[in-house]
């Protein structure tokens, strides 16, 4: 069954009720940045290719105001644990481990020249943790969000989304790629976001069919990027780079890695193959999409899901299920096309489909899952979403 979206305006105003009662006055700043979804484009981002996310209806809202102290005081609905950390000097890794996402964004500010005014904040949020729909680039966005607010300062849709990547790396361990805070930051209602990571610009992308949806099924399956696992792959398309002895990702063909063969080991070899085709896939998926080829549209997302688990050894079981059961299910029933999405080792899968059979593909595609795994998948539907923003 479908999980409803909470509206932006319950979100708002539970923030405004706990902040109130957390710190025993009135909020007067609200800001919200939305998770993302990808529609396709995995694992190509930090490799100068092409991705294709989409900000959702799911999102964290921030409700704040100045302190008059050099000091960051902020609370979360998801856990007991506050943090207060001076804002003028230096920002250091720190305790909670989630504090760390607020002063890599303090940081950012600081490398920028730009003074910080302390602030109380609490946030919450409805994007599910751990689901690969950014939780952590949409923390980052609305803290950058809010901080442009009480500085008196707009960094612009992209050189936030850049300071909130720096932040990911330097602060939570993470070498992710640009498109989360990208899609985070500049995400538009009705749009896709196309990304060319090699030049960090991007181009909005037509969503508009309103009878078709995105739903976003979250396998409840826990994963830890900063475990090395993103960064083991992350090492191997370097590997593979080097070994052709190209520039960048954007200038290897097939013939390219074939060609080089004998000088990667196998895992290097498939990860490789699994970037070139990639890049092509994306580029393909918006040709589908702004000609309406919706069957290619599918057979794309397909055939990326199926790179991801073979080649890049992202998937796992309970998404191979949804995405098999998926594909059963099938264009009679309504589904164009779906794959895993997110960094992989878990998180959630991502399926185009026909909005008026959502409810009912969800259904199946819940009673599958709960019958192989013993629980149910979270599954919501989602159309494109504004991005990062003050809520006035």
């Amino acid at each position: 069954m479908l999980s409803l979206n909470p509206s932006i305006e319950s979100i708002t105003s539970s923030a405004k009720e706990a902040f109130e009662k957390h710190f025993g006055r009135p909020a007067t700043v609200m800001v919200a940045a939305p998770g993302r979804v990808n529609l396709i484009g995995e694992h190509i981002d930090y490799c100068d290719g092409f991705v294709l996310p989409l900000a959702i209806e799911r999102t964290v809202v921030i409700a704040a105001a100045p302190n008059n102290f050099d000091t960051v005081n902020a609370a979360t609905e998801f856990t007991a644990e506050t943090t207060s950390f001076p804002i003028a000097s230096p920002q250091e890794i720190g305790t909670p481990k989630w504090s760390n996402y607020l002063r890599g964004v303090v940081q950012g500010f600081h490398d920028r020249k730009i003074e910080v005014p302390g602030f109380d904040a609490f946030i919450v949020s409805s994007l599910p943790g751990g689901a690969g729909l950014s939780s952590s680039a949409a923390l980052e966005c609305a803290v950058a969000t809010l901080i442009e607010v009480l500085s008196g300062t707009d960094l612009g849709k992209k050189e936030k989304a850049i300071l909130a990547q720096k932040a990911e790396h330097d602060f939570a361990g993470v070498p992710c790629g640009i498109m989360d805070q990208y899609a985070s930051s500049c995400g538009q209602e009705g749009e896709l976001v196309l990304i060319d990571c090699r030049s960090n610009e991007a181009e909005m992308v037509p969503f508009s069919r309103e009878d078709l949806t995105i739903l976003i099924a979250n396998t409840k399956v826990s994963h830890e990027l900063s475990d090395g696992g993103y960064a083991a792959r992350r090492k191997n398309t370097e590997d593979g780079l080097a070994a052709i002895g190209k520039a960048s990702w954007r200038e290897v063909s097939f013939a390219d890695l074939e060609a080089n063969r004998a000088k990667m080991d196998d895992t290097t070899f498939a990860r490789s193959r699994h970037v070139i085709g990639e890049i092509a896939r994306v580029i393909d998926a918006v040709e589908a999409l702004k000609s309406e080829n919706f069957p290619r549209l599918g057979q794309l997302m397909y055939e990326s899901h199926n790179s991801l688990r073979d080649d890049f050894e992202v998937s796992c079981p309970e998404l191979d299920h949804l995405v098999a059961k998926a594909g059963e299910i099938g264009g009679n029933g309504g589904v164009i096309g779906a794959r895993m999405t997110g960094g992989g080792f878990g998180g959630s899968a991502v399926i185009v489909c026909e909005a008026d059979r959502a409810e009912q593909i969800a259904a199946g595609l819940c009673e599958s899952y709960e019958k192989e795994f013993g629980f149910a998948p979270e599954i919501f539907a989602s159309r494109p979403a504004a991005g990062a923003r003050e809520l006035r």
